[in-house]
């Protein structure tokens, strides 16, 4: 069934009515942008993608982001119109506690929203992601069953964030044709007119970055030449598309429109009841005749299910393995994967960037929706895969992913893939380097998406490149972060069972290695509780927790000590994991009314939860060979030894 032009126009109204409405009930949102987008969006909703709204997660479907997410009620009134599910009290519910339509747009928390976004230029740099997420899929598994668009709206905002320049020059130069990127044009910020800081010529700027770009001009009402200027970015397949829309904030209100005041500050009711008039509506709130929504979420199902069921004659007819298929989907393993990692015995000395490398080496076969890169530090941080071909145009199937130094980037795309489904990334950069990708780990964690952030070089330890490049700080910054696993693994065992924590998770995890060898000293049996026993004495007078390097030196400290104090000795990868378990798992490790005395080559922030007493690094580094900066700055055994015989003295 097919709308008819009254329809459309009819639909176009609905929305801009939406998102005049729902700002105004809540007093709160953004309107203005919604507006002037409805008939982009009607188009890409009814005429453009493939998607089903009974069956929101069918793996083949198109993708929209909806980067400039203050717009939300834009995606919302089409996720309403569709029959996604959002009804109309839900629309009613805009930016209210509990409802299906937050400030907003949130993955997995309303249906048909693909990424969470809202700061600004994310989803963009998602849409690299889920583009590279699809070619990949698409060269393994055959067009039959994975040929899709991945389209993105983005604002003046999103092109002006530095995020947009690494993400733009990363899809350009892997040449993503399944991005189709429509620009809103509407010389609009909230500060006032873009004039006053913003002059770029971004048509320019794009096509210096190798993407195809077209200047659709002032068509923002023309559903025809919308579809068609869409349709050329889609035809372009070894390309990314630029669509540039001039468009009218607030249009076609005759009071706001292309006033900055339209982008975030809600319409007066004066405001609303003059726009109605204009566009012929009902002055009533939240106009949405029942023949008119039923007729568009007939069309979109019909669309949808004729889409879903050919696309399941062409999968069935592929033949493929449906273990494969089901792992790579689900970015788990194949029936004992686990099987083929090493193992080491005590004593053996290895860095543990470099025994993830191993560990993702030894997964390639088993783990199929494994991908890995670095910003520019593949080598360095363990995350070189044996015998891959790098993702490119060329090489669509390459699982070997080379970010450049755009480490935001590269954590904005990660989590595009990952919520993509059929992608694991892993991707790796120096610790401190963090500071440069906090926002993409932060919505990698709100968005649970399963990424696996490898941050090598993670303490002093990494000598003479100096404070700069020395993270005492960054453990605590993501144990800060909620629904994010965080793993400061002993040694290479230890290594292993975190790489098994990773690819069994259901969220991100970050992975915290060290650059020096260090001696296997655990087998790996912490990981799963988040701390474990390494060394152990009858009615132990102390416990010694420690975390990575540092549990080597625990175990020197309790070996010294063993003459005159009983010591236990406890590896303490992830606090987040240990605070899962149940108070008497806990107990059993730190148990009550025994000191404990931490030791971490990082700042002692956060240790009181689980210490008495901490040793830590609560200054900024130093430039010197990392031995000597760990010594001088009291990670050393003399050290540990005397606080502890302090702290048993009492």
């Amino acid at each position: 069934m097919s709308l008819t032009p009254e329809q459309e126009q009819q639909a176009i109204s609905l929305i801009r009515g939406f998102a005049m409405d729902a700002p105004l009930y809540a007093k709160s949102g953004h309107q203005g942008t919604a507006m002037s987008l409805a008939p982009l969006a009607h188009v890409l909703y009814g005429r453009i993608m493939r998607h089903s709204p009974a069956d929101p997660h069918w793996v083949d479907r198109d993708r929209f982001i909806l980067s400039n997410g203050h717009a939300s009620i834009l995606q919302y009134s089409m996720l309403f119109l569709a029959g996604y599910g959002l009804e109309l009290d839900d629309i009613q519910e805009f930016r209210q506690w509990g409802s299906a339509t937050p400030g907003h747009p949130e993955v997995h928390h309303t249906a048909g929203v693909e990424v969470t976004t809202g700061p600004l230029g994310q989803g963009f740099a998602n849409s690299v992601g889920m583009a590279i997420a699809e070619r990949r899929l698409r060269a393994h598994f055959g067009a039959e069953s994975v040929h899709h668009h991945t389209f993105v709206i983005v604002g003046d905002g999103c092109f002006m964030e530095g995020l947009s320049h690494e993400a733009a020059s990363l899809a350009g130069h892997l040449g993503l044709g399944g991005i189709v990127c429509i620009y809103d044009d509407n010389h609009v910020t909230i500060d006032g007119d873009t004039n006053l800081s913003y002059s770029d010529d971004v048509a320019k700027r794009f096509e210096a970055y190798g993407w195809h770009v077209e200047q659709l001009g002032e068509v923002a009402d023309d559903l025809d030449a919308l579809e068609a200027g869409i349709r050329l970015g889609m035809a372009e397949t070894e390309r990314p598309s630029l669509l540039i829309l001039r468009s009218h904030i607030g249009y076609p209100s005759p009071d706001l429109t292309d006033n900055p005041h339209a982008h975030g500050n809600p319409f007066t009711a004066e405001h609303v009841t003059n726009t109605k008039a204009v566009m012929g509506i009902p002055d009533e709130p939240f106009w949405a005749p029942d023949d008119l929504v039923a007729a568009y979420r007939t069309h979109c199902a019909s669309r949808g299910d004729a889409a879903v069921s050919a696309w399941r004659e062409r999968h069935h007819a592929a033949g493929i393995d449906a273990a494969l298929w089901d792992a790579t989907w689900h970015a788990t393993g194949l029936a004992g994967w686990q099987e083929a990692l090493p193992s080491y015995a005590d004593g053996e000395s290895i860095a543990t960037r470099v025994a993830i490398e191993k560990a993702f080496n030894a997964s390639l076969d088993s783990v199929p929706a494994l991908v890995a890169g670095a910003a520019d530090l593949t080598g360095n941080t363990g995350t070189k895969l044996a015998g891959q071909v790098p993702q490119s145009v060329e090489h669509p199937d390459g699982r070997q992913i080379y970010y450049g130094i755009r480490e935001h980037g590269m954590g904005s795309a990660m989590v595009g893939m990952a919520l993509h489904g059929g992608v694991l990334p892993a991707g790796g950069t120096f610790f401190v380097f963090l500071d440069y990708m906090r926002p993409a780990v932060r919505l990698a964690a709100l968005s649970r998406a399963k990424v696996v952030f490898v941050f090598t070089h993670d303490s002093v330890g990494v000598g003479e490149d100096g404070p700069t490049h020395q993270p005492v700080e960054h453990v605590a910054t993501l144990r800060a972060i909620p629904d994010l696993q965080v793993i400061r693994p002993a040694d290479a065992n230890e290594t292993m069972q975190a790489w098994v924590a990773a690819v069994e998770h259901d969220g991100p995890t970050a992975l915290v290695l060290s650059r020096q060898n260090i001696p296997v000293r655990t087998d790996g049996g912490a990981v799963h509780t988040g701390a474990g026993i390494v060394r152990d004495a009858d009615d132990p007078q102390l416990v010694i927790v420690a975390t990575g390097s540092e549990v080597a030196l625990a175990v020197a400290a309790s070996e010294a000590l063993a003459g005159d104090i009983r010591v236990r000795v406890v590896s303490m990868p992830s606090w987040d994991r240990f605070e899962r378990q149940g108070d008497d798992v806990r107990a059993a490790i730190l148990p009550a009314g025994v000191p404990v005395l931490s030791v971490e080559a990082a700042t002692t922030f956060g240790w009181a939860r689980w210490a008495d007493r901490s040793i830590g690094i609560d200054r900024f580094g130093a430039s010197a060979p990392g031995a000597v900066v760990l010594d001088r700055l009291g990670i050393n055994l003399d050290h540990v030894v005397t606080t502890a015989r302090d702290m048993v003295a009492g």
